[in-house]
């Protein structure tokens, strides 16, 4: 069950300080790089709205003062319910190994070390996979705008099955390489989609998504072991 898998990942960070370690760095990077994506958005908008601009809940936001200020903090809190998408994708092919690796050392022994992804292989389909995920949710950006009732979701079904595809991908390219994984995550696309949407969710959720991206890596090499053993 795709919950087991989830708990099984979750206990780990309990029990297993390798896990812990990998965890905090992760969500370190993601709490940096989710800083640096706000930043980068705050910038994009002043320049073609002005100084000044009101948002909902915060009210009106002077990009050079409020934005650096006591604003600060709401407004990455907001704009982490739509960043951190992009971000949990771009953490995906830092941390999946180590992660992957602890897992697999605390539950899957004897499948021993996962030979090593040509470095190529990774970068293009991490790239192939992120350029994926911006023109998706770019795209999808319009048809909200007609069924707003259903955008939140429409957003975690559509990034549930992105995500769920990147994740299974990258752990599975680990044990038995890019075209076979392909073929795994054909046969089993509905349960892969379906754990994409468990990680969706709690992506919106501001604090919460920052554990994310790592627990989700853990939670798919969970899944991968238990599709190739005939049990998905």
């Amino acid at each position: 069950m795709i919950l087991t898998d989830f708990l099984r990942a979750l206990s780990q960070f309990g029990s297993d300080a390798r896990f812990r370690r990998v965890l905090w760095r992760g969500v370190g990077l993601t709490l940096a790089l989710l800083i640096a994506a706000c930043a980068l958005v705050v910038w994009g908008v002043g320049l073609f709205v002005g100084d000044a601009v009101t948002l909902p809940w915060i009210g009106t936001v002077t990009w050079v003062d409020n934005a650096a200020g006591f604003a600060a903090i709401p407004l990455m809190l907001v704009l982490s319910i739509f960043l951190m998408v992009p971000v949990a994708s771009a953490i995906t092919s830092l941390f999946l190994e180590d992660v992957a690796q602890a897992v697999e050392d605390r539950h899957y022994p004897a499948a021993g070390t996962a030979g090593a992804v040509p470095l190529g292989d990774q970068v293009q389909d991490s790239l192939g996979f992120f350029a994926t995920l911006i023109a998706a949710n770019a795209a999808a950006l319009v048809l909200y705008l007609f069924v707003a009732p259903l955008a939140p979701f429409i957003f975690w079904g559509l990034n549930g099955f992105l995500l769920g595809r990147e994740y299974f991908t990258l752990a599975a390219m680990r044990r038995v390489g890019r075209a076979q994984a392909k073929v795994l995550r054909k046969r089993h696309r509905l349960t892969i989609w379906a754990a994409g949407v468990m990680m969706a969710v709690p992506l919106t959720i501001p604090v919460i998504n920052l554990a994310v991206p790592v627990l989700g890596a853990a939670t798919f090499t969970h899944l991968f072991h238990r599709v190739t053993r005939g049990r998905a």
